[in-house]
C-alpha cells in the first residue's frame, strides 16, 4: 500500500511539472516566432483513420533529420513507441508541441518509451526548423516521399498533403494501445499522454 501510494504521488507531481510545462514551450517559439507561418483556424481533422486500438502498428522506415534510416520494427520488443504526427514546421502549433516534449524525456524513460516525430516535409526543412528550435531528444523523421505515405497507412493524411497532428502509443509487441487523432489547431495534453505511458506497465 505505501508503495502505491508513493507510485501515485510520483504520478501525480509529475502531471503537475507537465502541466506547468505548457508555459515554458510557448516561451520557446517566442524566439523565433517571427519566421512562424500563421496558418489561421483549419478544419478540425480531415481524415479518415485506417487502425484502431489492438491492431499491428505498420512497420515502416523513414529518414531521419541525423542522416539515418529509422524503422519502427527496429524497436520490437525493446521498446514502447509514441508516434508523433504534426502537420508541418513552421507553424504556431507544431512549434510548441515538439519542444514541450523535452521537459517529459526522463517520463519516457522510466517507462522504457521511445518518441519519435513524422512530417510530411522534406530533410532541408526539418533540419532548418530543428535546429531554430533548440535540441530535441527524439528522432524527427520526414514522411515526405513518397509523399504522406506513412500518414497515408495510418489513416492520418489530410486532403491538403499534410498529415493530422496525431498520436499513436505502440506497445514492445508493436500492437497499438492508444490513439488520438487530434484538433490540428490545438496541441495535445502532455498529462493525457503521461496517464496512457503509465498504462503499459499495467
Amino acid at each position: 500500500m505505501l508503495f502505491k501510494n508513493k507510485f501515485n504521488f510520483i504520478t501525480i507531481l509529475w502531471v503537475l511539472i507537465l502541466l506547468f510545462s505548457t508555459t515554458i514551450s510557448y516561451s520557446l517559439s517566442e524566439q523565433f516566432k517571427g519566421k512562424i507561418y500563421k496558418t489561421g483556424m483549419l478544419k478540425p481533422i480531415d481524415s479518415v483513420i485506417k487502425l484502431k486500438v489492438g491492431d499491428e502498428a505498420p512497420d515502416f522506415t523513414l529518414p531521419s533529420v541525423s542522416g539515418e534510416k529509422i524503422s519502427l520494427g527496429q524497436f520490437r520488443c525493446k521498446k514502447n513507441v509514441v508516434i508523433s504526427f504534426v502537420p508541418a514546421a513552421w507553424t504556431p502549433v507544431c512549434s510548441d508541441q515538439w519542444p514541450g516534449y523535452n521537459i517529459a524525456k526522463d517520463f519516457f524513460d522510466k517507462h522504457d518509451a521511445i518518441l519519435i516525430g513524422i512530417t510530411v516535409d522534406n530533410i532541408p526543412t526539418l533540419y532548418s526548423w530543428t535546429s531554430e528550435m533548440g535540441t530535441l531528444w527524439f528522432p524527427v523523421l520526414s514522411d515526405f516521399w513518397p509523399h504522406g505515405a506513412v500518414a497515408e497507412r495510418y489513416g492520418v493524411l489530410r486532403s491538403d498533403g499534410v498529415s493530422e497532428r496525431a498520436l499513436f502509443v505502440i506497445d514492445k509487441k508493436g500492437i497499438i494501445r492508444y490513439i488520438d487523432v487530434h484538433d490540428i489547431n490545438q496541441r495535445p495534453k502532455l498529462e493525457v499522454l503521461v496517464k496512457e505511458l503509465e498504462k503499459l506497465a499495467d
